[in-house]
């Protein structure tokens, strides 16, 4: 099978998905399409939004239609390190034997990731980067596909500790979820307030995930999209003497190279659940708000005068 005819099977596939996906999630279409995206780029996404919104629901949904193994792991203040990653017991033979924690399967749902310690969070930098864990001087591999989608409660900040930005940059999406339209609403009320029972059936199994995620790899990119892109993380950054007026103004520090290279694998990802043969500028600026929203830190004027950041990566594209 030809590069060619497995891109026109992943279109299909990915149509199959989303029918699944919305026989439960009712809209968030644009939500829907940021997470698959960063699955098939071997990404992991934050999702920032108030409760309620199915954030969570979401991320089940997809567990489901993509038929992998799943753990959802609640975060909280006392939750300690080896909780997520396992721990060595002594076992019966007085012999040392890890036992593997929730982080041991392919998609870890990571729920209000804010809430625990920043001695916790940090126990997730390993396994997203290097897809394995250490522990006890022991390096133990994580099974592929492996994806984190942590969710993220924006407006309750009491008893809650900020990522810091290497914790931040390991994910390749911050989805903001927003709020259903009236019509959304009407339909979700209607469906959950009655008896009204769906299954999710899988699409994909683990296997074709990995086949396609290295397809997506392969995908040819132009130069000028290449440039486009780097030029995009680079206007971010001060330390350039032709940083554009708003970045000068409004921005204290700017996006890395890891952005750089999202840009680009989430742009090839985005042209072919289109059904195209290679990104172009637009499949650029459709996905950079997601990826450069949590890696540029503003400044106090930004702050002063109402200089949201997505605001900001508006006026940069």
């Amino acid at each position: 099978m030809s590069d060619k005819e497995k891109l026109d099977a992943f279109v299909a596939h990915v149509q199959q998905l989303k029918q699944e996906i919305h026989k439960v999630i009712i809209g968030q279409d644009e939500v829907v399409d940021q997470v698959l995206i960063s699955m098939f780029s071997r990404g992991h996404c934050l999702l920032v939004g108030v409760p309620g919104l199915a954030k969570t629901l979401l991320v089940n949904t997809i567990s489901q239609s993509l038929g992998l193994g799943f753990s959802r792991i609640q975060f909280t203040p006392d939750l300690m390190p080896s909780d997520i990653i396992g721990a060595e017991i002594l076992d019966e033979t007085r012999n040392f034997k890890f036992i593997k924690g929730p982080l041991f399967t392919n998609m870890v749902l990571a729920d209000e990731i804010n809430r625990t310690p920043p001695k916790t969070q940090s126990a997730l930098l390993e396994a997203m980067q290097e897809r394995c864990v250490t522990a006890g001087g022991n390096s133990y591999p994580l099974d592929a596909p492996f994806f984190v989608l942590a969710t993220q409660n924006p407006i309750e900040q009491e008893g809650t500790y900020p990522l810091p930005e290497a914790q931040l940059d390991r994910f390749m999406f911050n989805i903001w979820v927003d709020y259903p339209s009236f019509i959304e609403e009407m339909a979700i009320v209607k469906s959950t307030t009655s008896d009204y029972n769906v299954s999710v059936n899988p699409v994909l199994s683990g296997q074709e995930i990995i086949e396609y995620q290295d397809l997506i790899r392969r995908i040819p990119v132009a130069d000028n999209v290449l440039e486009y892109a780097v030029n995009l993380v680079a206007s971010t950054r001060l330390n350039l003497g032709n940083a554009p007026e708003i970045t000068k103004k409004y921005i204290t520090w700017g996006a890395g190279p890891r952005a750089s290279q999202y840009l680009i694998i989430g742009a090839k990802c985005h042209a072919a659940m289109r059904g195209k043969y290679s990104p172009d500028i637009e499949d650029v600026k459709a996905v950079a708000m997601p990826i450069l929203r949590h890696r540029l830190v503003k400044n106090y004027k930004a702050e002063a005068e109402g200089y949201s950041m997505d605001k900001i990566i508006e006026a940069l594209l």
